[in-house]
């Protein structure tokens, strides 16, 4: 029998880690977009390999690296938000094409050898721009493809793709650049975005009846924050993968030089150690589900934490590559698995409307969490040495993978994600343009004295139902006239933002809680809708 406690694992018959590839659209998708990802990462290989022998080589090839990860950090919450507000298919179209003009362009110049430093970076960049806006808009399509019971193992699969290109890119890149050169590297991955565009051609979702017009950008973006904000479980989501990318990060990012002055490998060897990573996240996908029948979803975050700390550890100490090799599969299982639970997490729980802006957020830690602690463990390493800053990294990685007792993270398996449309149609003597406001809704309840507490208590939950979904401040009072009577108040932007919880926000999770308060108190709430007394349209 399925359980939804988190500290206890899923008794279910184990969900095939392929069942995802069943569906003819999902598996589309997903070969496209790992065929954009090994062209990604061969992109990453000749842009550097143009770059080796300009004037002060290691800063420009290190910079490549931050003009891809950069555009994450700046760009993913406007990404998510562009996503939740238009057609997600129609945007992915529009940013496949952008990004295949780009490499086109890049491929081009290449060829005739008109491809400064500067203009490389720029295009660079530009391509980074167009995956922070794939991403989230991707991620947030996964749950409207297949089932929600799939969702961890579409997770899964898209770590394998990630790590899968991560390995075979650039040892793709390296034969090709060696035979063809850097522009055949361009003009791979271009066409994997071609490849991306004619999928998506192909792909004719229903339409689906939708409420109103789409948000604006800008109250679009401020609902994103004020959602992640006022939501414990997806907060503690992004806690946890900070304590597992951060020190995770160094691995990843100090492995270059593990290889080269610790094992004295050539590029060759090191592609070898990424390959052992590689290998390792496939072994760990094709095992999740039979490990999440036997443990929960915190006992893996901390038995994932401490397989990692350990594997640093080793990589650290070890002076034999074959033996190195056989260490980081432990890494790769268990960064899969970490990743792939907490990507799921974060899909199952948000609902439609904001699932592209809370994935972005997601992004932004992610990307951020890996980019920032690969350049502070760069740093200790130039202090301590490579060992003894991979050895720092394991502790703190251990420490977090502890911290999961104290931290837990939240399960979210057996809440009602699903739209619910359950308020009343506000009967007003006029219609408001949408973007009056503010507008200040109040709801009179009567609550006996014996059943104040457990009201006062219900009225908190409800409180965060209304902070996620639009309001923007919120209270619950005591009315000094009238005995047991208390007043719930709360201010929302504009009238358009109140609409919108009425038609689509709310979940049935928040009708639970609303429905459960509203029980404790003596017949339903007497709600009014104050209006600015001048508007301005």
């Amino acid at each position: 029998m399925a359980t939804t406690d988190a500290t206890t694992p899923v008794q279910t018959r184990p969900e095939s880690p392929w069942a995802p590839l069943r569906n003819a659209v999902f598996r589309n998708l997903w070969i496209a977009l790992l065929f954009s990802n090994v062209g990604t990462w061969m992109q990453t290989v000749g842009a550097q390999w143009l770059l080796v022998d300009e004037p002060n080589a290691a800063t420009l090839v290190s910079i490549v690296q931050t003009a891809t990860l950069l555009p994450a950090l700046l760009l993913a919450l406007p990404a998510g938000a562009l996503a939740d507000s238009f057609d997600r298919r129609g945007m992915l179209i529009v940013v496949q094409a952008y990004m295949l003009a780009v490499a086109v362009g890049l491929t081009v110049l290449t060829a005739f050898d008109q491809m400064p430093p500067a203009l490389l970076l720029t295009l660079t960049f530009a391509l980074g721009v167009g995956q922070t806006l794939t991403m989230p808009t991707w991620q947030a399509l996964i749950p409207e493809l297949i089932p929600r019971k799939q969702i961890p193992s579409a997770s899964a699969l898209g770590a394998i793709s990630v790590n899968v290109a991560r390995a075979v890119g650039p040892a793709i890149a390296g034969v090709l650049i060696a035979r063809a050169g850097p522009e055949f590297v361009f003009g791979v991955n271009a066409a994997s975005f071609l490849v991306f565009i004619v999928i998506l051609l192909m792909w004719r979702p229903p339409q689906e009846e939708e409420h109103g017009t789409p948000e604006r950008f800008t109250s679009a973006l401020r609902a994103g924050g004020r959602y992640v904000r006022h939501s414990p479980v997806v907060r503690r989501i992004l806690l946890r993968t900070a304590l597992f990318v951060v020190p995770g990060s160094a691995l990843w990012g100090l492995l270059p030089l593990v290889a080269n002055t610790r094992l004295h490998l050539d590029a060759g060897g090191y592609g070898l150690m990424l390959g052992a990573l590689g290998v390792g996240a496939v072994a760990g996908a094709l095992i999740m589900p039979r490990v999440r029948q036997r443990l929960s979803t915190n006992q893996m975050l901390t038995l994932s934490g401490v397989l990692y700390a350990g594997s640093m550890t080793a990589t650290a100490t070890s002076t034999v590559t074959a033996v190195t090799l056989v260490l980081l599969i432990p890494a790769g299982v268990a960064w899969v698995a970490v990743l792939s639970s907490i990507g799921a997490a974060v899909q199952l729980f948000l609902p439609a409307w904001v699932r592209a802006r809370g994935l972005a957020i997601y992004q932004v830690v992610f990307a951020g969490g890996q980019a920032l602690g690969a350049l502070a463990w760069g740093v200790l390493a130039d202090v301590v040495h490579v060992d003894g800053a991979l050895l720092v990294a394991a502790a703190v990685m251990a420490f977090g993978a502890l911290t999961v007792r104290w931290l837990p993270l939240r399960d979210s398996r057996g809440m009602d994600r699903d739209p619910a449309e359950y308020w009343p149609e506000p009967e007003l003597t006029e219609e408001p343009d949408p973007q009056d406001g503010p507008i200040l809704v109040t709801a009179d309840y009567v609550v006996l004295p014996e059943q104040r507490d457990e009201f006062v208590a219900a009225m908190r939950v409800v409180r965060r139902t209304k902070l996620r979904t639009g309001a923007t401040r919120w209270g619950l009072f005591r009315q000094g006239e009238h005995e047991n009577h208390y007043t719930e108040v709360y201010l929302v932007p504009s009238w358009d933002e109140h609409l919108r919880q009425h038609y689509g926000r709310l979940t049935g999770s928040d009708r639970a809680a609303d429905e459960y308060a509203q029980s404790l108190a003596q017949g339903p709430a007497n709600v009014t809708h104050l209006l600015p007394a001048d508007p301005p349209h």
